[in-house]
């Protein structure tokens, strides 16, 4: 009798606390803690734009004061979306009935009503629309969609604010390390990959040939260790003349990546800092700040010498990469059909981690990495590729 065939299996299952990003959901609650970034700075303008962030449909804009905006999109008048609104001087103006609304949804104008009722001590100064702070940092707006009591000071990181004169940091929307502009699952098969090193060494390594610098292709000797923000890998790689090639990578609560140009033979710390987005509980987007040489700009290529969405379905098929492992789980990875191993350690440790700062938040608490200190705002980036000489070690 056949044995092991997937006649029966039971309903799959994933672990909803972890994967769910809407609002009053504990995965999604924790997340509204930290500031997320929802659109490049030169996209917030004076025609108003959809963004999705957390599972919630919003409009981003700029005033004629040069403000950006991030308000719900429904007005409180009467209900018609704010998409379909006038960018002024002064905040958004809806198209039904003409009530204006500054960035943090004060009502500035009824032109149709009474004096009375428009009047700034009146009736108009008691209607606001729900909105959310918004910030910008080098060319990304980061917003924040937390309980306000709890808003924490917006992070910087070190080797992005020092930046020489001959380099620039360069703001990207273009879901760098995956394809396309949005990626379509969730967001943690995406993040939870930066603490999964070993699949390197197969999946840019052996089975897609080495998509990488070729000292990214030999198989590392990896530990991971708690940091004060999150996580981070060693990947120690030994070299013919005895030296290791010693790559850390980083994740800083909940969904910030920290992870060295693997297609480079760059020595040193990470040039970029990248957000995982959970756009919704199915769709993903990636935004990242790069430190480059001034006017540089760089091309994706997916192999072949050509652009991912270049690459035909035979292409994708015999060299698939990040995009395929990961949208090939499904919308939802099936949790409870995983077998994980001891490769699988940085995955298992950054899942526990998660389901900390879950509970932190349940019990009243700040997540790991939260202040409201603007002392305490800078960020120290650990990550990077190294070379050390024989015998050399990094503490943890």
């Amino acid at each position: 009798m056949d044995t092991g065939t997937a006649y029966g299996l039971p309903a799959p299952s994933s672990e909803a606390d972890l994967v769910r990003v809407g609002p009053r959901t504990p995965g999604g609650e924790m997340l509204r803690r930290y500031w997320h970034p929802i659109a490049l700075s030169t996209e917030a303008g004076g025609v108003p734009r959809k963004v999705r962030v957390l599972g919630e449909d919003l409009i981003l804009f700029r005033d004629g004061r040069g403000r950006p905006g991030l308000v719900y999109p429904r007005c409180c008048h009467r209900g018609t979306t704010l998409y379909y609104g006038k960018v002024e001087r002064d905040g958004i103006r809806c198209c039904y009935h003409g009530w204006l609304f500054d960035p943090e949804g004060h009502c500035l104008d009824m032109p149709c009503e009474p004096p009375e009722n428009n009047a700034s001590d009146r009736y108009r100064e008691r209607v606001r629309q729900p909105w959310y702070p918004v910030a910008e940092y080098l060319g990304l707006v980061f917003a924040y969609l937390g309980p306000p009591e709890w808003k924490p000071v917006l992070p910087r990181y070190d080797v992005l604010d020092d930046v020489s004169p001959d380099e620039e940091v360069v703001a990207d929307g273009s879901n760098i390390g995956l394809a396309g502009p949005t990626t379509p699952c969730n967001w943690l098969q995406t993040h939870e990959n930066v603490m999964d090193p070993f699949h390197v060494f197969v999946l840019h390594g052996t089975h897609s040939g080495n998509q990488f610098v070729p000292i990214m292709g030999l198989l590392p000797e990896v530990t991971w260790h708690h940091t004060s923000l999150g996580m981070k890998s060693y990947q120690d790689r030994r070299l013919d003349d005895g030296r290791l090639f010693h790559r850390v990578t980083e994740v800083v609560m909940p969904n910030v990546r920290i992870v060295a140009n693997p297609h480079v033979p760059r020595h040193g710390p990470s040039e970029s800092v990248a957000w995982t987005l959970a756009i919704d509980d199915t769709t993903t987007k990636i935004y990242t700040l790069r430190r480059v040489p001034r006017g540089q700009r760089a091309e994706r290529m997916g192999g072949n010498g050509k652009t991912w969405d270049e690459l035909t379905e035979e292409e994708h098929q015999r060299r698939p990469s990040d995009y395929e492992a990961q949208v090939g789980q499904g919308a939802i990875t099936h949790h409870s059909e995983e077998h994980l191993a001891a490769t699988d350690r940085g995955v298992v440790m950054f899942r526990r981690r998660l389901r900390e700062q879950i509970e932190a938040v349940q019990q009243g608490r700040d997540p790991l990495g939260v202040t409201r200190d603007p002392a305490c705002a800078l960020r120290h980036v650990e990550a990077g590729n190294f070379i050390l000489e024989p015998g050399a070690a990094m503490s943890p």
